[in-house]
């Protein structure tokens, strides 16, 4: 039998927990990692947070039968195998499991040595696939600051892959903070058109009054100021990559514009009658829904879907619990060598507190956090209270639940902002409103309190 030297992952889902047992010890002996589930709804939530490479599961079992699960895992993860037990064996049985997607299918009962190299022929093929379509796990962009073990991340990274191959439009979703923009400097440098040059665009830092401007450039004379002509961030990124961040703050008349670069390649400069052809590749980000946004006529349905041709979904920290920590010693590395230090060690206790923390910022607040606990360290371990008083533990802080929903909110809004040290852009973007919205909400609460 072939060893597992790379600690492969192994689901095995079974009601009965003696099977579970006796071939979750057999495998543990083969050194694989296993996990292990007594239906097919624990299954799933495993599936959901962790890379599995092959899930055994039991045929019959209470609600949710193993087949059921075959079809989940065929129709969700394409680089998961799937391997069936049981001990009612019919030859209808093993057809309609083979042809459901599974690889292999083991009648109890089995001996270890059947149970250890049927695992080990179904993990060969999948080897084997792995080698001939060059899958590698590791992030394709290291040096856009992209980094992650996660499963969520390893997704991201094979989408990333898969759309720097392509010169097509992408729509990269996600929550403030979550790296979209690493994300799409990924896509573009990790393509055929590195060398070309990469233009980032903010259009909700932009005035509506100045986007269309900004963006296709003006001819002099086009209006009160305009003593020369100018490009526009269209022309720059001609020949290589634009990226419109926050593309859902754009009025509809922007919009109409976007769609017919994104439909004929051609921009018109503000002030000129003569269009001018384009060569460009559009990457589009945001955090808001826009197929709500669609719904309620906010942003234009031919537009949405000429962008979201790839789609890339870069998830939360709360949902990347496993990066948490590396992102941690990352950050803590960097900032470390620009004062001239070493970087201070984690607690375990604080290393608690950041794995069960929400995260309302995602990677970016915790970059920030880590900056702050490097400059502010004075001894060698970081312990809990060096954290902000919004991390650590009150008493107090659970009681008065006959608040207001707007107390609340007024709450957390000036614990972000003490956070973000009182820079109201960072104060903004983690908790995913615009600083317009933030001062109007401090002006309520300070009202308020008069």
């Amino acid at each position: 039998m072939a060893s597992a030297t790379e600690r492969e992952r192994i689901l095995v889902v079974d009601d009965a927990p003696d099977t579970l047992e006796l071939i979750e010890r057999n495998l543990r002996a083969s050194r694989y990692e296993v996990f292990t589930a007594r239906g097919v709804a624990e299954a799933i939530r495993i599936l959901d947070s962790v890379q599995i490479d092959l899930v055994i599961t039991d045929l019959k079992m209470p609600k949710v039968s193993g087949m059921d699960l075959v079809r989940h895992v065929r129709e969700n993860l394409k680089d998961t195998e799937v391997m069936m037990i049981t001990g009612y064996p019919t030859v209808e049985g093993a057809v309609t499991a083979m042809k459901t997607g599974s690889q292999e299918y083991l009648t109890k009962p089995f001996t270890d040595e059947e149970l250890l190299s049927t695992v080990d022929r179904v993990l060969d093929v999948q080897r084997a696939r792995r080698n001939v379509n060059g899958a590698s796990d590791a992030p394709l962009s290291p040096f856009c600051g992209l980094i992650g073990e996660s499963k969520a991340m390893r997704n991201v990274f094979r989408a990333i892959g898969k759309a720097a191959s392509s010169k097509a439009t992408a729509l990269i979703s996600g929550e403030s903070g979550t790296g979209k923009e690493l994300a799409a400097r990924a896509i573009h440098y990790s393509g055929p058109q590195a060398s070309a040059t990469f233009v980032p665009v903010n259009c909700g830092g932009i005035p509506e009054n100045l986007l269309e401007s900004e963006l296709f450039g003006y001819v002099k004379g086009a209006f009160t100021g305009a003593s020369e002509s100018r490009a526009g961030f269209f022309q720059v990124a001609d020949g290589g990559t634009i990226f419109l961040d926050e593309i859902g703050n754009t009025s509809v008349h922007m919009q109409a514009q976007l769609l017919r670069v994104l439909q004929d390649g051609e921009i018109q400069m503000v002030g000129s009658a003569r269009p001018r052809h384009v060569d460009i590749r559009i990457l589009a980000a945001t955090n808001k829904n826009l197929e709500s946004l669609v719904k309620n006529e906010l942003f234009r349905e031919d537009l949405y879907f000429r962008l979201n041709v790839l789609t890339i979904c870069m998830p939360p920290l709360r949902e990347r619990e496993d990066d948490i920590l590396l992102l941690a010693a990352h950050f803590a590395t960097n900032f470390a060598e620009e004062l001239g230090k070493a970087a201070p060690n984690l607690s375990d206790a604080v290393v608690s507190v950041l794995r069960s923390y929400h995260w309302p910022g995602n990677v970016r607040e915790l970059q920030n956090l880590v900056q702050r606990l490097v400059v502010m360290a004075e001894g060698d371990v970081i312990e809990v209270p060096d954290l902000p008083p919004m991390m650590r533990f009150s008493a107090g802080r659970g009681a008065g639940l006959d608040r207001t929903l707007a107390e609340v909110e007024t709450e957390h809004i000036r614990n972000v902002l003490a956070g973000a040290n009182g820079n109201k852009v960072r104060a903004a973007k983690i908790l995913g409103i615009d600083r317009k919205t933030l001062r109007e909400k401090l002006k309520a609460s300070e009202s308020e309190s008069a």
